[in-house]
């Protein structure tokens, strides 16, 4: 697990290092204390909720802000001083900013008027980048007659079209309905593997961080409280407030009755016993923790199983959406556990696992239950 923060010990020098990096607006610290590496070629994500910094991070990378204190460095070199313009740096912003009464063409080829290149060079660079995003038969159009998602798509070529070493994206899916979001993440993805060049998404969409990046960067009030890939920050999250931000989960309070090896018992007086759980390094007898379920890793029955972590209850309400159901079980105590189950098989209502009012037994194994210490 990486600890929050935390830089990666590797051979290869990181293409991005941030060190100490704050950020204040008067009496406001936007951003405080930041220290990160991003290596050459990764698609990295800040991910938090509106104000937690992230933006105004991506901001000092661009030279849009500078920090009020610490250092960037990008590819080697210290940013200090050095503006937006002379960066080897391009934004994708969230509105996309297309020109309306440009062609395609000529937006993706406005950011090369002054580069040393020849008018035939420039017509060759428009192409290849429309060729990338596949709207090389849309060049002539206006931004107006093309869909949303082929206007973000103009955009991310015009943001290559300079060859950037980095490109930072700003919510850069926000404006897109579900499916198409979903369909271009997986172009984005593409784009960035043939291109080779380091994106640096800010996103608050969960999923999408999750499903883009090779790392990601969980921020609170301008601190980054966990870095790590999306399985680590999803199955190992380094605080309650991760675990929380990061899918979802019923939180219980429990004490550390012993520990065994890899085996903790953590009595929880919510479920009524003493759940098996696995152990986190330095967990000790007597010690509070909190314990977060997440609802995909409880199973459902209507029968009685067998093994440990089994607790009864009754179905308070249930959601169907098509591929899985949801159920809020109302345990002996009162709380509420949240259980998801796919929905594998094609049923009517008698099929379901359980109807309201129904008693249930709900089972999980010790290894999917997260103990947190903070």
């Amino acid at each position: 697990m990486v600890e929050p923060g935390a830089e990666r010990v590797g051979t290869v020098a990181p293409f991005i290092r941030i060190e100490g990096v704050g950020k204040r607006f008067g009496s406001f610290r936007a951003v405080e204390n930041v220290n990160l590496t991003i290596d050459r070629g990764e698609i990295f994500s800040l991910l938090g909720g509106s104000g937690c910094g992230k933006t105004t991070l991506l901001r000092m990378l661009a030279g849009f802000e500078m920090p009020t204190e610490g250092r960037i460095f990008i590819d080697g070199q210290d940013m200090a001083g050095i503006p937006a313009y002379e960066r080897p740096v391009n934004m994708m912003f969230q509105s996309y900013a297309l020109f309306p009464h440009m062609s395609v063409a000529k937006n993706v080829g406005y950011g090369l008027k002054h580069e040393p290149m020849t008018g035939p060079q420039r017509a060759d660079r428009v192409r290849e980048m429309l060729d990338l995003v596949q709207l090389g038969p849309y060049a002539e159009r206006r931004p107006h007659q093309i869909s949303g998602g082929q206007r973000q798509r103009v955009a991310l070529a015009r943001a290559l079209a300079r060859a950037p070493k980095l490109l930072l994206l700003d919510e850069p899916l926000a404006a897109l309905d579900k499916k198409l979001r979903e369909h271009t993440q997986f172009e984005l993805m593409n784009i960035q593997e043939k291109t080779g060049v380091t994106f640096v998404v800010v996103t608050h969409d969960q999923e999408e961080a999750m499903i883009l990046s090779s790392r990601v960067a969980v921020m609170d009030k301008g601190r980054i409280r966990q870095v790590g890939s999306p399985t680590e920050v999803y199955e190992y999250p380094a605080s309650r407030f991760v675990a929380d931000f990061i899918g979802q989960a019923t939180f219980f309070d429990g004490v550390v009755r012993s520990v065994e090896g890899p085996v903790a018992g953590v009595e929880v007086g919510a479920l009524g016993l003493e759940v098996q759980a696995r152990a986190v390094p330095g967990l000790v007898a007597g010690q509070a923790v909190t314990m977060a379920l997440r609802p995909e890793k409880i199973e459902i029955m209507r029968e009685r199983p067998e093994g440990p972590n089994v607790v009864a209850g009754a179905v308070e309400d249930l959601g169907y959406f098509g591929n899985h159901s949801i159920y809020k079980v109302r345990l002996p105590g009162g709380e509420i556990l949240s259980v998801l189950s796919a929905n594998a098989r094609r049923v009517g209502e008698s099929g379901r696992v359980a109807v309201w009012e129904d008693s249930v037994w709900m089972r999980f194994d010790p290894a999917a239950v997260i103990l947190l210490t903070e």
